[in-house]
């Protein structure tokens, strides 16, 4: 099968090319290297998959490419290229946004009404679910985003069912819950946590480390995407989270056993956009596509600490 993959050289999306490429498929990567973070990183994360010979690059921006030529021949589309960032999508900044996270996947949804796709898999956020009441958070919770950010992601989710029930297009949606893992983006906060204890400088916390997440290991994530290739249902949506929730404070003592390392916390007022809680109910994805997060918290943290390791000693 041949898949597409957006965002191929940030975090998940390279993570989820080199597993496509394990299980035999022929990939398309592309990426625009955003200067959302240092090039560099993204380099390294993709550097490995340009020698495949099943794997082609391309280093283009989706908004100039023609998507049409993009989907000739593919099997399916893994989009996860984003414009990420709660805090980031204040003012001004929400222009990208607009950009990247609607209008990018509104040209690809028009473009794939052309061709036979097996599955058109969209990548979204918990950050769509904002200040819902209730907790787990369910797919039939009211979702009142409460940053730009999670207002652009749910918008991209309506285009992806708008165009299932129009046009056909065999469109699913996962919302990732707090992804963490080798290859994390350095806006956030595990890496940024990590990188700091190594450099003994002081970890900047916003709130008051009382705050709680879902956190979901990156090859968990990856497992979905698969499982929603085979047995997504097209026009649906589901929590793809670890399926329990810890306190920030608690991640950071995990760290300070990981590193050996006492941390030395800066407590900051909370930022607008930061919701107290997530946490995902994730029956839906058991049933539906068979998913079962399969990695604890602290073995997770420990091959992050050890990727973090090796990304700034070489």
């Amino acid at each position: 099968m041949k898949a597409i993959v957006t965002g191929a050289a940030g975090f998940i999306g390279s993570n989820l090319c080199r597993k496509l490429l394990a299980d035999g498929f022929s990939v398309t990567g592309i990426d625009s290297f955003t200067d959302h973070y240092p090039r560099w990183i993204k380099e390294r994360n993709i550097s490995p998959l340009r020698a495949h010979n099943e794997f082609d690059f391309l280093d283009k921006d989706l908004d100039d490419l023609d998507p049409a030529g993009v989907l000739e021949g593919a099997d399916c589309v893994f989009h996860l290229a984003a414009q990420a960032g709660v805090r980031a999508s204040w003012g001004r900044s929400f222009d990208i946004y607009l950009k990247n996270n609607i209008r990018v996947t509104q040209k690809l949804l028009e473009a794939s009404k052309g061709f036979p796709l097996k599955k058109f898999i969209y990548s979204s956020s918990s950050s769509v679910y904002g200040l819902t009441p209730t907790l787990p958070m369910s797919e039939t919770n009211a979702v009142h985003p409460l940053s730009p950010y999670g207002v652009s992601k749910l918008a991209a989710e309506q285009l992806c069912f708008l165009y299932h029930k129009n046009f056909g297009v065999p469109a699913v949606s996962l919302r990732f819950f707090t992804v963490y893992g080798p290859s994390q983006r350095p806006d956030m906060a595990f890496h940024k946590f990590f990188k700091a204890l190594a450099e003994d400088r002081e970890i900047t916390v916003f709130g008051d480390g009382q705050q709680t997440r879902d956190f979901t290991f990156v090859a968990d994530i990856v497992q979905a995407n698969l499982a929603a290739l085979i047995s997504g249902k097209p026009g649906e949506t589901y929590n793809v989270g670890g399926g329990h929730r810890e306190k920030l404070t608690d991640v950071i003592r995990l760290m300070e056993g990981i590193t050996r390392t006492k941390a030395r916390v800066l407590w900051t007022e909370k930022q607008k956009g930061d919701v107290p809680d997530t946490w995902a109910d994730i029956r839906k994805a058991r049933q539906d596509l068979g998913y079962s997060p399969k990695t604890r918290l602290d073995q997770g943290l420990e091959q992050e600490w050890l990727w973090i390791q090796k990304l700034y000693s070489s």
